[in-house]
């Protein structure tokens, strides 16, 4: 099928990555469709400011000469991923929405939504990329290893990445911005959205305060001190430096593990403490890009959150849906409810949800 014939339809933001997307594909002939999605109904505010990104998005079209279409996705986004990000934290656990976001609302809602547009492809503005051999489709690293985004599409299978493109993946982010400004994009020098997914840059624990209780308790470390008081399980992580508030001379302290059964925060002082390394864990809830578990599973290298460097560690399958990943080197601030995504090379194996 040639260019002029397929029918691309690119997710669109308002910000700069998704625009270049679709600008490339308009260049290369494709027949685009830009959607924007909206995915958050609370947006009356400065924190979600969906109005504006959406007038970016008809201001980008304009200058590129695009067809925009508008969805609402907000009771899917709801349902699928705020709801299982409420209830993550409410557990005790740290989620990453984003990995859900992209597996169930842009490469599923949206997905659907874009063949029913007539879509041969969606297009996004992620830094990925994707090969295919033999049928099979396999999901790689960005050639900009600063921006990479596998770590957060691990969870897409065959069927979704076939339907997938990524533009951007053999682009460096500065090419992208150089790109936009040469084409006169007008949000080519827009900020990157670093909030949570479709809900946008808000202040954390005000923003989960609205949903879910405030219930202090103490703050103690393993031997049992008491450092203070915290304002409640949900609103800390492991590896938590800031807003601890325990004042005094030597080394931060660092939040090492929550005790849910007591509703205590343990916290251990300075970043090299041993209680803040790992070199097991659990994973469960498993993805893997191949549909099952690769063979090099059993030796490659992994990472258990996203700004982490790749670390060589041995996989076993425990059950249909567990997995006990072993590292050579200790890893820092493992953290239940993120994932933990393999890699073997440059190819995003899959992975799953730290126990």
């Amino acid at each position: 099928m040639s260019n002029a014939n397929t029918h691309i339809v690119v997710g669109m933001s308002g910000g700069v990555d998704s625009a270049v997307t679709a600008l490339l594909l308009k260049q290369q002939g494709y027949r685009v469709t830009g959607v924007f999605m909206k995915n958050w109904e609370d947006d009356n505010d400065d924190n979600c400011p969906a109005r504006q990104d959406f007038l970016d998005v008809l201001a980008v079209a304009d200058v590129i000469g695009l067809d925009i279409e508008s969805v609402n996705f907000s009771a899917e986004y709801k349902d699928r991923v705020f709801s299982y990000f409420l209830r993550e934290y409410q557990a005790g656990r740290t989620p990453n929405p984003d990995v859900l976001c992209n597996a169930e609302i842009k490469f599923k809602a949206f997905l659907d939504y874009a063949m029913s547009l007539g879509a041969d492809k969606i297009a996004t503005g992620h830094y990925a990329r994707l090969s295919e051999l033999d049928g099979q489709f396999y999901l790689r690293k960005a050639v900009d290893l600063s921006k990479d985004q596998s770590y957060f599409l691990y969870r897409l299978n065959q069927a979704q990445l076939s339907k997938a493109m990524f533009p951007l993946g053999d682009m460096l982010k500065s090419d992208v911005r150089k790109l936009a400004e040469q084409a006169g994009l007008p949000n080519a020098a827009k900020k990157d959205s670093t909030g949570i997914c479709f809900i946008g840059e808000r202040p954390f624990t005000e923003f989960l305060q609205r949903y879910l209780p405030i219930t202090p308790g103490a703050m103690r470390t393993p031997e049992g001190k008491v450092m203070g008081q915290h304002q409640g399980l949900t609103y800390h992580t492991i590896g938590q430096r800031q807003g601890l508030g325990i004042g005094g001379a030597g080394e931060p302290w660092f939040v090492v593990a929550k005790d849910m059964a007591n509703n205590e925060l343990i916290v251990v002082q300075g970043h090299d403490h041993p209680l803040l390394y790992r070199s097991q864990l659990i994973a469960a809830d498993l993805s893997w890009v191949a549909g099952a578990v690769p063979d090099v599973a059993q030796s490659c290298a992994a990472k258990t959150r996203y700004r982490q460097a790749d670390a060589a560690c041995h996989v076993a399958a425990l059950s249909a849906d567990t997995c006990e990943f072993n590292f050579a080197t200790p890893q820092w601030a493992v953290t239940p409810g993120q994932s933990v995504v393999a890699y073997q090379g440059d190819i995003c194996l899959g992975g799953g949800i730290i126990q």
